[in-house]
């Protein structure tokens, strides 16, 4: 079995990008579990299926191939709204934790980040960290992300959506977005990307060595 790294965070924490660098750094397999989610509701709406049927949305989820997670197309705005409405289904929960699950054992080791891997995906994990950052921090990244590619932004709609989604996330009944009680962590609200991925290596660097 390999070494996993499990990392947790709400949306636009950074965790993202830190898991990628992390994976790349050491050569380890990495999975976006957001994107799972995101397969899974882009295959309901291709299909014209309804998104509050819960057992047709729990079949989707298990046929959703772990191999072909498009980033790009996956984060078009109308599949995440129609994610996190079937993420709240614990049927869906469950078939998709089971593919992430089979992911974390992969050689040498996994990084996986979302919003329950240390609490309920890898909860074995050697190291998880919980990346955070203020509301208003995150929605100002959202914000810039979206005016880079040339698109126009509401910043006081973002910051509103950020909100709500952290409300869902961290409300729900079924794996709520919090952080595992031996989870280290990160605050990247004052933090560049280059200082949280050294403090998140000396984590990791640490946990080999034991």
């Amino acid at each position: 079995m390999g070494f996993i790294i499990a990392i947790d965070g709400p949306a636009a924490a950074g965790k993202g990008t830190l898991s990628r660098q992390i994976a790349d750094a050491y050569g380890f397999h990495h999975l976006d579990t957001g994107l799972t989610y995101r397969a899974t509701a882009k295959a309901l709406l291709e299909a014209g299926l309804p998104l509050d049927d819960a057992a047709v949305a729990e079949k989707t989820a298990h046929d959703i191939d772990l191999a072909g997670l498009d980033r790009d197309v996956l984060s078009a705005h109308s599949i995440g709204e129609a994610a996190s409405k079937i993420a709240v289904m614990p049927g869906v929960r469950r078939a998709l934790v089971e593919a992430q699950r089979s992911f974390s054992l992969r050689s040498p080791g996994t990084v996986l980040d979302g919003r329950d891997i240390g609490t309920v995906v890898c909860p074995q994990a050697p190291v998880k960290l919980y990346v955070t950052a203020s509301p208003q921090v995150r929605a100002r990244r959202r914000y810039e992300e979206i005016v880079a590619k040339g698109e126009t932004a509401d910043y006081e709609a973002i910051f509103a959506e950020v909100k709500t989604r952290d409300d869902r996330d961290m409300g729900r009944a079924d794996s709520p977005l919090k952080p595992a009680p031996d989870a280290h962590l990160l605050d990247t609200s004052e933090m560049s990307i280059e200082a949280a991925f050294q403090a998140a290596k000396a984590f990791i660097d640490a946990a080999l060595n034991r």
